[in-house]
C-alpha cells in the first residue's frame, strides 16, 4: 500500500528515497567498470552518460510507484507532473558525470523531497565509498541509517579550506564569478572545484572542509545538499549574509550562497563581501587588458 508523506510519515519517504538512491548507486558502481557512453549536453560543457539515464529511470520509477500523486523533477528527464503539486521530488542520478568521464571516482546520487518548494528530506549516496548521508528537516543528519560518526564544529584559525561551485550557465567572463574566485584563491588555504556539488555538501556536513561558496548553482542538487548540511549544524546564507532562500523554485541569483559552521560563517561572509567590493575594480582592469 502506498502512502503520501505527511509530517508524520516522512521517515517512510526517507526509506523509499534511500533505497532508490542506493539501488541507483549499485547500478552506477557496476556500470563504471564497463564502457561508459558520454555525450555533451550543451555548449556549457556539461555532459550526460548512459549511466545518468539508467540511474534516473530507476529512481523515478521507484518514486512514482511509491508516491504516484507526487511530482518528480529529474536532471535529465525534466518534470513529471502529478496531482499533488505541493510535493515534488528532485532527482540528480549522477552528480559528477564530468568526473566519471575522466575516471575520477568522485560522484554521488542525490534525491530530495520538497513540500511547497521547501526541502524537507534529502539523501546523498556515495557509490564508491558505499555510504549514505540523509536528513529529514528538524531531525538531524543521518549516516547509513544512524547518527553520523562525527560532525566537526571547528573554527578555522588560519586560512580556510573551501569548495567552490557555480552553475553550468555562468559564462567564463562573468565578472562576479571572477571576483569571487580571485578573492577565495587569495584568502583560502585551498579552494576545491569538485564538479560534484553534493560531494562538497557532504564534506561540509562531516567537517572535512570549512565552507562552500556557490554562485548561481544548479537547482536540482542544491536542496538536498543544503538540507543535509543544515541538519548537521552548518549555516547557509545568501552572498550578502542575509537569510538564504532554500526554495526549489528560487532564481539563479537567489540560489547563490555561502555556507559554513556557526564558528566560521561570519568570516566567510566577510570574504565574499570583500570579493564583491573589488568586483568593479577587477572589471575595470580586465577591460584595460582586453
Amino acid at each position: 500500500m502506498t502512502r503520501s508523506p505527511t509530517a508524520l510519515d516522512l521517515q517512510h519517504a526517507l526509506r523509499v528515497a534511500v533505497d532508490a538512491a542506493e539501488a541507483a548507486g549499485r547500478l552506477l558502481r557496476d556500470g563504471a567498470r564497463q564502457t561508459v557512453s558520454i555525450a555533451q549536453k550543451d555548449a556549457s560543457g556539461d555532459v550526460v552518460s548512459n549511466l545518468d539515464l539508467a540511474a534516473e529511470q530507476l529512481i523515478v520509477e521507484r518514486l512514482r510507484t511509491a508516491f504516484p500523486a507526487h511530482g518528480v523533477l529529474a536532471e535529465e528527464g525534466g518534470m513529471y507532473e502529478a496531482a499533488a503539486d505541493h510535493w515534488v521530488w528532485l532527482v540528480d542520478p549522477l552528480d559528477g558525470t564530468n568526473n566519471l568521464a575522466i575516471g575520477l571516482q568522485a560522484y554521488v546520487v542525490g534525491v530530495a523531497l520538497c513540500e511547497r518548494g521547501r526541502p524537507v528530506l534529502g539523501v546523498v549516496h556515495d557509490p564508491v565509498a558505499g555510504q549514505t548521508w540523509s536528513a529529514v528537516r528538524g531531525h538531524g543528519l543521518r549516516h547509513d541509517g544512524g547518527p553520523p560518526p562525527h560532525v566537526a564544529t571547528r573554527a578555522f584559525t588560519s586560512a580556510p579550506v573551501l569548495a567552490w561551485t557555480q552553475g553550468h550557465g555562468v559564462p567564463r567572463d562573468d565578472s562576479t564569478a571572477r571576483s569571487l574566485r580571485f578573492m577565495l584563491d587569495s584568502s583560502a588555504r585551498r579552494v576545491l572545484q569538485l564538479w560534484a556539488p553534493l560531494v562538497a555538501w557532504v564534506m561540509l556536513a562531516r567537517g572535512d572542509i570549512d565552507g562552500i561558496v556557490g554562485y548561481r548553482p544548479e537547482a536540482i542538487d542544491l536542496p538536498a545538499g543544503a538540507l543535509i548540511a543544515s541538519e548537521a549544524g552548518m549555516v547557509v546564507r545568501s552572498l550578502d549574509g542575509g537569510e538564504f532562500d532554500d526554495r526549489m523554485d528560487a532564481g539563479p541569483a537567489e540560489r547563490s550562497f555561502v555556507a559554513g559552521s556557526p564558528g566560521t560563517i561570519d568570516r566567510l561572509v566577510k570574504l565574499v563581501a570583500e570579493a564583491q567590493w573589488i568586483e568593479p575594480e577587477m572589471h575595470r582592469l580586465l577591460g584595460l587588458h582586453q
